[in-house]
């Protein structure tokens, strides 16, 4: 599995000099929240501050701070003499600076190793949002590196997660499409041959008992019950919906196989009417008829992080972490 995390570590250690780019106010309508952030190397970015001439400013000013024609007069000083490959590729970037010089003309302050925009989102630079933008520019050096990640690393500790039952046509679909979002994917499967092919940054898990991960699963997460065995599902649900502190347990299947599970819950299961009351069947609701594996996903996957973020907001604030967020110091 390769988390954000290492993506993260991976961009820090490979990319030479970096700046952070971070939203570090917001007036009115913005593309993103304050805290959010990007990194910026001669070559690569990694993160957004939500697009647009608002984050090809941003970039552009980073790029100038981080290979500014002094540091070619600088690195022709220092021993050996001549510039680096790095150096050199910095002050040849091969993102060229969009049209305009856009950075060049923004209001800013700051010190050599950072500088702070204040961006308005309106139509001189081709934006309608409408709001106001502070973002910051720092230079990356080892403690603010250490930060990063120690940052990311407590944000993807509180991940919430998402279990998927079942590797199969819809279970592939579902588990690519949470790849994308900020959850802690898993797929649990009977067969090893199903979990062949995940996505690297879903967690895969092989059990002959998978209703016996919903037990150990941390609270307010999600369950998505999609195997290839309706007995199994059943055994999953139940499990699931015995716990009182989900914010999600939904089963693919039509209106049949949802009463079939709802006689034998009540009769054999010992459950209630409450309990089966929290069941979602079918996940992605019914609303569009389109019985496609990447469209199921696509809209069960937007009916589990609905879920999440309404479950996380009657949550105290207290047990919260705020996403993306990098102390602004």
């Amino acid at each position: 599995m390769n988390s954000k995390v290492q993506s993260l570590k991976a961009f820090l250690a490979s990319q030479g000099r970096i700046a952070l780019v971070e939203v570090a106010g917001t007036k009115g309508s913005t593309p993103r929240e304050k805290g959010a952030f990007m990194l910026v190397s001669a070559s690569a970015i990694l993160g957004t501050i939500g697009g647009g001439q608002l984050e090809y400013m941003a970039i552009d000013k980073a790029r100038q701070m981080l290979f500014s024609p002094l540091e070619g007069e600088m690195a022709a000083k220092r021993p050996g003499g001549g510039l680096s490959e790095g150096t050199a590729r910095a002050l040849n970037p091969v993102d060229p600076t969009p049209p305009g010089g856009f950075a060049a003309t923004l209001p800013s302050r700051g010190r050599d190793n950072r500088a702070t925009l204040d961006v308005p989102l309106g139509p001189e630079i081709g934006q309608c949002c409408g709001g106001r933008v502070e973002v910051l520019i720092r230079l990356v050096d080892p403690a603010l590196a250490a930060e990063l990640v120690a940052a990311a690393e407590a944000e993807e500790a509180h991940l919430p997660h998402v279990y998927i039952f079942g590797g199969g046509h819809v279970g592939q679909a579902l588990a690519s499409t949470i790849a994308l979002l900020p959850v802690h994917g898993v797929v649990i499967e009977t067969r090893a041959e199903a979990l062949e092919g995940m996505p690297e940054t879903v967690e895969t898990r092989l059990t002959a008992m998978p209703e016996a991960i919903v037990r150990d699963a941390p609270a307010g997460s999600a369950f998505a019950i999609l195997t290839h065995d309706h007995a199994l599902d059943f055994l999953i649900v139940a499990e699931a919906l015995k716990r009182d502190d989900t914010a999600y347990v939904g089963m693919i299947g039509s209106k049949t196989k949802k009463a079939t599970f709802r006689s034998w819950f009540l009769k054999s299961a010992d459950g209630s009417e409450a309990e089966f009351a929290r069941l979602v069947s079918p996940i992605g609701g019914d609303t569009v008829k389109d019985k496609r594996p990447k469209v199921i996903a696509a809209l069960a996957a937007a009916e589990i992080m609905t879920a999440l973020v309404s479950h996380n907001a009657a949550l105290s604030a207290d047990h919260q972490i705020p996403h993306g967020r990098v102390m602004a110091g």
